[in-house]
């Protein structure tokens, strides 16, 4: 196999004829070839070869073969060579949903993240993004968004993509049937498709649990308990989060406390309050619960609590961005450190949290060990990550982990996140961080669709 970056060049000719520079030949090792097979995702094509005299790495495609091929657009891209075949490429697609009536806006809230994709990846990819029902499964085609020079999105259609990258928003449209078809039907083509779906918590705890090394980070957590497990754990560490299986941004969690001859406590998120109440017996306490959430209590999770570092008495943790790189190796993109806002169950941003970077946090809670315990925290979360990786059927490439660290530098990891949002890399000092993100992404889509020397290779 070889590779390679080269110019392509869209010509009007009709007749079906691919030109070469002899640079390219040479590189591609076609020298002495009459034909070629072309590839563009799912889409192969049989062209006449013609070797040119032109210095550098050029591929010229009349219109008979541009045009049967589907070739979004001219420009550098990468060729792949293997057996006969050249692979141009590679065409790198983004799973998303959003309103169907905005040109400008067709991703929603996810526009401008998809956007910066497009844009970074047209450097050295084909990149589209697309809705399911910009497939046609017929014609093994996709009628997908690019954006033009402008930044503006125009439509093109083209071949079944080379890798996809999932980031459809909603866990409950993940669930349906037509998007389990969808998945399965990009696995039978053999496309690599990442990430997969949203983390069921439960899910998590148990893979992790089975690993000596990670469970070592996961706190004592009970799916679906009774009232009498959750008065067990309460009594054991006299703080404990009870917060839902499929939860997301801190919705439906309670932060339940015990103080002797005081009594129980429960803080959450009341519309845009928190809230604090206090019962005098934990019958009393369950039964509020039991109110709010059906007297069955499925689909919570009940955890240990930590008393986490604090800043002005205020709990911070910490959210770490992970990425797969272009060597199929975990790391650590990014990480933000979050400050709860006064009296709120959890660090969100959307209740009342302030964002940091970790060096200041961990400076103020630890002083000059600050840099040591980062490390360890770093190292933690690629533990994390290698274990839940090795536990999935499916591909994985990205991960947002919650982490805590309390006052003995102990490393906790509280959430595992599939489809991590983005907000930690709003905060001016992480903007790089969040470049640095988009980078990492295409690089694994690069590594996952061949067009990344992969060791050994």
């Amino acid at each position: 196999m070889s590779l390679t970056f080269c110019n392509v060049h869209l010509t009007g000719q009709p007749q079906r004829v691919v030109y070469v520079s002899g640079a390219l030949m040479k590189d591609l090792k076609l020298s002495g070839k009459k034909s070629v097979r072309l590839r563009l995702g799912g889409e192969l094509f049989p062209a006449t070869l013609k070797p040119i005299k032109k210095t550098g790495n050029h591929l010229y495609l009349t219109s008979g073969v541009h045009k049967k091929m589907k070739i979004p657009n001219a420009g550098g891209i990468h060729l792949r060579s293997q057996d006969g075949e050249v692979q141009i490429g590679p065409l790198i697609g983004i799973l998303s949903d959003g309103p169907i009536t905005s040109a400008t806006n067709p991703f929603g809230s996810r526009t401008g993240f998809i956007k910066q994709l497009l844009r970074y990846g047209s450097k050295k990819s084909y990149i589209f993004a697309f809705t399911p029902k910009n497939i046609h499964w017929e014609n093994e085609t996709v009628h997908g968004y690019f954006l033009n020079e402008a930044g503006r999105f125009i439509r093109k259609t083209v071949p079944l993509p080379d890798v996809v990258y999932n980031r459809l928003p909603s866990r409950r449209a993940e669930t349906t049937t037509p998007i389990n078809q969808l998945r399965e039907r990009f696995i039978r083509r053999k496309i690599p498709f990442f990430n997969w779906s949203f983390f069921n918590k439960a899910d998590i705890y148990r893979l992790l649990d089975r690993d000596p090394v990670a469970s070592r980070h996961v706190p004592e957590s009970i799916m679906n308990p009774t009232p009498e497990q959750i008065k067990e754990l309460l009594h054991s560490h006299s703080l404990i989060y009870y917060k839902p299986n499929n939860g997301s941004l801190g919705h439906g969690i309670y932060r339940l406390s015990y103080i002797a001859k005081s009594g129980y406590y429960a803080r959450y998120r009341k519309g845009s309050k928190n809230a604090l109440l206090r019962f005098s017996s934990f019958g009393s306490l369950m039964r509020t619960l039991q109110a709010r959430h059906g007297s069955a209590l499925r689909g919570y999770v009940a955890q240990q609590g930590i008393r986490l570092i604090e800043i002005d008495g205020c709990p911070i943790d910490f959210r770490f961005h992970m990425h797969k790189n272009g060597k199929n190796q975990w790391v650590v993109v990014g990480i933000g450190a979050k400050k709860s806002g006064k009296g709120s169950v959890t660090t969100h941003l959307k209740n009342g949290g302030s964002l940091l970077t970790p060096e200041q946090a961990l400076s103020r809670a630890f002083g000059a060990r600050g840099e040591e315990v980062l490390r360890h925290a770093k190292s933690a979360a690629i533990s994390l990550a290698e274990a839940i990786e090795s536990q999935q059927q499916h591909l994985i490439g990205e991960l947002g982990f919650d982490i805590g660290i309390d006052k003995e530098e102990k490393i906790w990891m509280f959430e595992a996140n599939a489809k991590p949002g983005r907000s930690i890399f709003k905060h001016p000092s992480l903007r790089s961080e969040g470049k640095a993100s988009v980078e990492h992404i295409l690089e694994h889509c690069l590594y996952l669709s061949k067009f990344r020397r992969r060791e050994g290779s």
